[in-house]
C-alpha cells in the first residue's frame, strides 16, 4: 500500500495544543488537506484538556491529537475503562476542547520523532550528567535461568539409588512405561505450564502468580500458599537426604562425630546454612553454584556410561556386573516382583517424585530475561533430557547386571558346571544358593548402589548423589520466598505482609529466604522426614493439577484475553493432566492426598469470605459471564408460568444512598430470589450528566455491595423526570430477567411541588400500568429522602432549600456526587434492618389485584428478620355475612399455600367518615379545585387550559363516594393497625384522563396520613401471580 504524499515541511516546534479546528482541518477549512491553514499552525493553537502530552503529529500529513500505536499505551493497563498512559481519551477526541493554560505541553513534531516519546524522554533515556544509574537486576536466560535448574530439580537421589532397584522389580519394558506415564503427566504439565506463561506478561510469583492471575485470588492464594510452605520443607527433604549420605560415609569409616540421628541433624544444619548463604549472595552467585552441582551430575553420568563399557573385573562380576549382554538385557526385560512393594503402581509411586521438579524455573519468573520464552523452551528441554537420561540408565544398567549376586569371589564355577542355575552360570558365576536362600547382597534387586558399582570410579557417583541432593535443596531455598513473597505483595492473608519486602537490585526477599531457613531447620532437627514427604509430594501434584486445570479452564471460557503465543497445547489433554495429577496423589498416600485438599479447601473458604479487594481478569471471572450469559438466553426460552412467578424490580431510589430505607425494603424481599435494579433519572443537558453518570455509577454499585444488597445500578440522562422513567421501564432488563414492579417512594411535598412534577409523578404511575408492571408505592413518617442529613454530615452549613424529589430523586444534592465518598460514608440505618419481634404485618387486600399484595408481605414474612411477626389480612365484607366470607377468604388463603392464618372481615367499611376528616380532606383538594360551577365539559376544558391537575366541581362529585371510601379506610388503619410492624394496602386506581393528579394524590395522602409504621401501597397488573394449582 503506497504512502499518502506528504509535503516537505519545515519541522514545527508546538507551543501549545490543537483548537478543535485543527481537529476538523477540512471540514471547517475548506482547503486541501495538507494545505496550511491560518489556524493551523502549532505556534497559534491554544492549550485544551488533553489527558496526556501530545504531539503535533503529521504522520498522516496532517495535525492530529490522535496518536499512533505505542507501547506506553498499553503497558500496566488494569481493568475496561482505565485512563492509558499517552493515549488521548475519546473526550480529547470527539469532544470540544477547552482551554487549560495550566497544562501546557510542548509537543514534538512526528516529522523530527515517529515512535510517538517527547524529546525529553530520549534525553533521560540516554542518562543526565550527575544522575546516579540504577543498576540492571540479574536476568537469566532459558539455560542457566530454567532448563538447568529444572534438571537439577528433576534429577535426585531416586535416580542413583532407586531407579536400578525399580528396573530389576518392574523390568525394563514395564520401568520404561512408569518413566513415560511419569513424563506424560508432567509433559502435559510442561505444555500447560508454557501456554499460561506465553498469555501475557510473567512477573515474579511463579507458580502462585500464573494460578492466580489464571483462576483468581481463591485457588491461587491456597495454593501459593501450600505451595511455598511445600517447598521450604522440600530443603529439610534434601539436606537431610545429603546428611544422611555423608553420615553413611562417616559409618563406614568409623568417623561418627556423635551418634548417627544427631550426625544428621549437625549435617543438616550446616548445609542449609551455607545454601543460604548463597543465595543470600544474590542470584547470580546462587546460579554459579547451580552450575556446578550440574557440571558433576554430567560428570558422574559420563563415568557411570564409560564404566558400562569397561570390562568387568572379578570383584565387579561377583557383584552381577557382567558389561553388556544381550540375554541379561532379554531376562531383565520382563518384570520380577518381589516384596511388599512389588507392583506397578507401588513402583510407580515410589519413581514418580523423582519427575517432579519442573516447576523450579518458573518460580523464579521474575529473574528471567523473557518469561515467556524461557519458561516455555527450558522446562520441555529440560523434561526431554531428564526422560532421555532415565530411559537410557534404566536400559543400560538393565543390560549389564544381573538381579542376583552374592558379591564373593569363591562363587565362580566353570561355564556349563552340573547344579548351577541362573543366567550367571553361563558367565562363570552360581549365585544359586543366596538366590534360592534370597539372602544375596548384591545385584539390581538387592544393592541400592549399583550405579556406583558399575561406574569406573564410584566416589563420583557419590558426588553426583551430593549434586543432585545439594542443587535440589538450593532450588527449593530460592523457590519458596520468591513465591511467598508475591504472595505477601498481594495481601491476600493477614500476617504475611511482612515478609514480602525486597532488598536490593533483584528485590531479594531476605525476610523471606530466613522464614524459609527457620522452617527447613526445623524439620531438619526432627530428621525423621518419611511421614512429611507424602504430603510434600501431594502439594505438588495439586499444583500440577491447578495449573492443567488453569489452562483447561482459560480455554473452553473462550474468553477474548486467552491469546497464548505458545500453541502445542490442548485444552483436552490439560483437564486429563489434571485428572490424573488428582488420582496420582491418591496412588501415592490416600490420607495425605485428604490432607493437601482439607487444607486447599481451607484457604480457598478463607479467600471467599474475605473476598480481597484485586481483580486480575481471570478465567473464573470469564466463565461467571459465559454462565450468565447461556443461563439468560436458555432462560428466554422458557415459557412464564404463575409458579415460577418473581416480583421483579425496578426501584426508582435516584441515588440509591439517598433512600436506604427504600433499597433495604425491597433487598430483603429479592435477595437470592429476583432482580432488583435500582433506577436513577440524571435531569439535564446529555453533556453535562454524562460524566456524572460515568463517574457515579461505579460508586453506587460499590455502595450497594457494601450494604450487602444484591442488586444492579442503572442511570439514564433526561430532559424530564417522567421521559427518564418512559426509558427505565422499556430498556431496563434483560430478555426474561426484565422488572415486572415499580418501586418508589411516596411523594410527601406533592402539595407544594411544582405542577408539572406532580403530573410526572402521576403520569409515572400511568406509565407503569400502561407497559403492565404492577407498582408500588412506599411511605414512611419520617420519610425516605436523607440526602440532607448525608449533606450536612459532609457540610454542616449546608441548608437543604433544594433537595432530590421524594419520588426519584433525580437532581442531587451538591457535593455528595463524590465516587469514592460513596463506598466510604458512614451507612444509615433502617427500620429494615433490625428484628421486628412479635409485631404484626397487616394486609389489607381490598381489591384483587391478581395477589402482588399478598406475595410481597409473604416474601418478607419468610426473613429473618421478619419471621417472628405475625400476618394479618384484612378484607372488605358485609356485616350480615361476616362468617360466610371469613370462610371463602381463608379457604382461598390455604390453597394459595401462604401461612395466613388470621383473617378479620370489615362490616364497616362503608360506614361515613367523621366529620372532620371529611373537612380536612374537603381542605386537601380546595387549594386545586378549578370551581367552575358545574359548567360543560367544553368550558371546563378551556378553563383548565395550561392547569390539567386542576379538579372540576363534577369530578369532585362524580368520585365523592371514592373520596369518602379514603377517608374511612384511613380511620380503619388508625384503629387496627397503629402499632403494626409494616402495613401493605391496595391502592385505589385513577382512571387515566378522568381523574386529575392533585385527586388522586389527596386520595393517597388521606389513605396514608397520621401512620406510623411504614405503609406499602401494592397494585398489581391484574394478571395471576398465586396459583393453587400444579400445573
Amino acid at each position: 500500500m503506497a504512502e499518502l504524499p506528504i509535503p516537505d515541511l519545515p519541522p514545527a516546534r508546538c507551543s501549545g495544543r490543537f483548537t478543535i479546528s485543527t481537529l476538523l482541518g477540512v471540514e471547517e477549512g475548506s482547503r486541501g488537506p495538507y494545505t496550511p491553514t491560518e489556524g493551523s499552525s502549532c505556534d497559534s493553537v491554544q492549550p485544551t484538556h488533553l489527558s496526556s502530552s501530545t504531539l503535533c503529529t503529521r504522520t498522516f500529513g496532517y495535525n492530529t491529537v490522535d496518536e499512533v500505536p505505542a507501547y506506553d499505551h498499553y503497558a500496566n493497563s488494569k481493568g475496561v475503562g482505565d485512563p492509558r498512559k499517552g493515549r488521548p481519551s475519546l473526550a480529547d477526541l470527539h469532544s470540544i476542547l477547552k482551554p487549560d493554560p495550566g497544562r501546557l505541553h510542548t509537543p514534538v513534531s512526528d516529522l523530527q520523532q515517529s515512535n510517538g516519546l517527547p524529546e525529553a524522554g530520549l534525553e533521560e533515556a540516554e542518562g543526565e550528567p550527575g544522575r546516579d544509574s540504577v543498576p540492571e537486576p540479574v536476568r537469566f536466560g532459558w539455560v542457566k535461568g530454567v532448563m538447568i535448574r529444572c534438571m537439577l530439580n528433576i534429577w535426585g537421589v531416586i535416580l542413583y539409588l532407586r531407579l536400578p532397584w525399580i528396573t530389576a522389580q518392574a523390568g525394563i519394558a514395564l520401568t520404561w512405561l512408569i518413566i513415560l506415564m511419569s513424563v506424560t503427566v508432567t509433559t502435559i504439565t510442561g505444555l500447560s505450564i508454557s501456554a499460561i506463561s506465553t498469555n501475557g506478561k510473567v512477573k515474579s510469583g511463579g507458580t502462585y502468580f500464573l494460578i492466580s492471575r489464571s483462576l483468581g485470588p481463591e485457588l491461587g492464594g491456597s495454593i501459593g500458599l501450600i505451595f511455598a510452605f511445600a517447598n521450604a520443607v522440600a530443603v529439610a527433604m534434601h539436606t537431610v537426604g545429603f546428611a544422611e549420605t555423608v553420615r553413611d560415609l562417616l559409618q563406614e569409616h568409623n568417623s561418627l562425630i556423635v551418634d548417627p540421628t544427631n550426625d544428621i541433624r549437625i549435617i543438616g544444619v550446616i548445609t542449609v546454612t551455607v545454601l543460604l548463604g548463597i543465595s543470600l549472595a544474590g542470584m547470580e552467585w546462587e546460579a554459579k553454584a547451580q552450575i556446578l552441582f550440574f557440571l558433576v551430575i554430567l560428570v558422574s553420568f559420563i563415568n557411570y556410561l564409560v564404566g558400562t563399557v569397561i570390562p568387568a573385573t572379578a570383584e565387579k562380576q561377583a557383584k552381577g556386573f557382567f558389561s553388556y549382554r544381550a540375554d541379561i538385557f532379554a531376562q531383565n526385560f520382563v518384570p520380577n516382583w518381589r516384596g511388599p512393594e512389588g507392583s506397578f503402581f507401588g513402583l510407580f509411586s515410589i519413581f514418580f517424585p523423582s519427575a517432579t521438579g519442573i516447576l523450579a524455573g518458573a518460580n523464579i519468573s521474575g529473574d528471567l530475561k523473557d518469561p515467556a520464552v524461557a519458561i516455555p523452551k527450558g522446562t520441555l528441554m529440560a523434561i526431554f533430557w531428564t526422560t532421555v537420561s532415565y530411559l537410557v540408565l534404566s536400559a543400560t544398567i538393565g543390560a549389564c547386571v544381573v538381579r542376583d549376586a552374592s558379591g564373593s569371589l569363591n562363587d565362580s564355577v566353570a561355564v556349563g558346571s552340573p547344579g548351577c542355575e541362573g543366567l550367571a552360570c553361563s558367565f562363570g558365576w552360581n549365585f544359586t544358593a543366596c538366590s534360592q536362600q534370597q539372602s544375596c547382597r548384591y545385584g539390581l534387586s538387592n544393592y541400592y548402589q549399583s550405579m556406583s558399582m558399575v561406574s569406573g570410579f564410584g566416589p563420583l557417583i557419590t558426588a553426583g548423589i551430593f549434586g543432585a541432593t545439594l542443587s535440589s535443596a538450593l532450588a527449593c531455598l530460592v523457590s519458596a520466598p520468591k513465591v511467598f513473597q508475591c504472595l505477601c505483595k498481594d495481601q491476600l492473608y493477614p500476617l504475611i505482609g511482612f515478609f514480602g519486602k525486597g532488598y536490593g537490585r533483584n528485590s531479594e526477599p531476605i525476610r523471606g529466604y530466613m522464614l524459609t531457613y527457620v522452617i527447613a531447620i526445623g524439620f531438619i532437627l526432627i530428621a525423621e522426614l518419611n511421614a512429611i514427604a507424602p504430603i510434600i509430594s501431594n502439594f505438588f501434584l495439586c499444583s500440577y493439577a491447578l495449573i492443567n486445570f488453569s489452562c483447561f479452564h482459560a480455554s473452553v471460557t473462550n474468553s477474548p484475553g486467552w491469546r497464548p503465543s505458545f500453541r502445542y497445547y490442548s485444552k483436552w489433554a490439560a483437564l486429563f493432566g489434571a485428572a490424573v495429577s488428582v488420582v496420582i496423589m491418591f496412588l501415592l498416600t490416600w490420607w495425605a492426598a485428604l490432607i493437601a485438599f482439607g487444607i486447599v479447601i481451607f484457604l480457598l473458604g478463607y479467600v471467599l469470605y474475605k473476598k480481597p479487594d484485586v481483580n486480575w481478569g481471570s478465567s473464573m471471572q470469564a466463565s461467571s459471564y459465559n454462565m450468565a450469559l447461556n443461563y439468560s438466553v436458555g432462560l428466554s426460552e422458557v415459557d412464564e408460568h404463575i409458579k415460577n412467578y418473581r416480583p421483579q424490580c425496578l426501584v426508582l431510589t435516584g441515588p440509591p444512598n439517598f433512600r436506604p430505607a427504600l433499597v433495604d425494603f425491597v433487598g430483603t424481599f429479592t435477595k437470592n430470589l429476583s432482580l432488583m435494579l435500582c433506577g436513577n433519572v440524571l435531569i439535564g443537558p446529555r453533556k453535562q450528566k454524562m460524566p456524572e453518570s460515568r463517574l457515579m455509577a461505579d460508586g453506587h454499585t460499590k455502595w450497594l455491595m457494601k450494604r450487602k444488597i444484591k442488586a444492579f445500578y442503572t442511570d439514564v440522562v433526561a430532559e424530564d423526570l417522567r421521559s427518564g422513567v418512559q426509558m427505565l421501564i422499556q430498556a431496563a432488563g434483560l430478555g426474561k430477567m426484565r422488572p415486572n414492579i415499580l418501586v418508589l417512594g411516596y411523594k410527601r411535598n406533592w402539595r407544594t411541588a411544582s405542577p408539572q412534577s406532580l403530573e410526572d409523578y402521576v403520569g409515572i404511575l400511568h406509565d407503569a400500568f400502561d407497559f403492565k408492571y404492577g407498582v408500588c408505592l412506599m411511605r414512611m413518617k419520617e420519610g425516605l429522602n436523607v440526602s440532607r442529613v448525608l449533606q450536612a454530615h459532609v457540610d454542616p452549613t449546608f441548608e437543604a432549600a433544594e433537595h432530590p424529589k421524594n419520588g426519584t430523586g433525580s437532581k442531587a444534592a451538591p457535593g455528595t456526587a463524590d465516587p469514592t465518598a460513596l463506598a466510604s460514608e458512614q451507612q444509615a440505618s433502617t427500620v429494615f434492618q433490625s428484628k421486628q419481634g412479635k409485631k404484626t404485618i397487616d394486609i389489607y387486600w381490598l381489591f384483587d389485584d391478581g395477589g402482588l399484595t399478598l406475595l410481597i408481605p409473604y416474601l418478607l414474612g419468610r426473613k429473618k428478620r421478619w419471621g417472628k411477626c405475625k400476618i394479618r389480612v384484612f378484607v372488605g365484607g358485609q356485616i350480615n355475612r361476616m362468617d360466610e366470607e371469613r370462610k371463602a377468604i381463608v379457604s382461598l388463603l390455604s390453597k394459595f399455600r401462604l401461612g395466613f392464618h388470621e383473617v378479620h372481615i370489615l362490616p364497616d367499611i362503608n360506614q361515613k367518615p367523621r366529620p372532620e376528616h371529611i373537612k380536612r380532606f374537603d381542605e386537601l383538594i380546595a387549594p386545586f379545585r378549578l370551581n367552575d360551577g358545574f359548567k360543560d365539559e367544553a368550558t371546563v376544558n378551556e378553563m383548565r387550559q395550561g392547569c390539567p391537575w386542576k379538579i372540576s366541581d363534577e369530578e369532585i362529585d362524580k368520585n365523592r363516594a371514592k373520596s369518602l371510601r379514603q377517608v374511612r379506610l384511613n380511620e380503619i388503619l388508625l384503629d387496627y393497625s397503629r402499632d403494626a410492624a409494616l402495613i401493605a394496602i391496595t391502592p385505589p386506581i385513577g382512571r387515566k384522563g378522568r381523574c386529575p393528579s392533585s385527586l388522586y394524590m389527596a386520595w393517597l395522602e388521606t389513605l396514608s396520613q397520621d401512620l406510623r409504621p411504614p405503609i406499602i401501597l401494592t397494585r398489581g397488573n391484574q394478571e395471576n401471580v398465586l396459583t393453587f394449582y400444579c400445573q
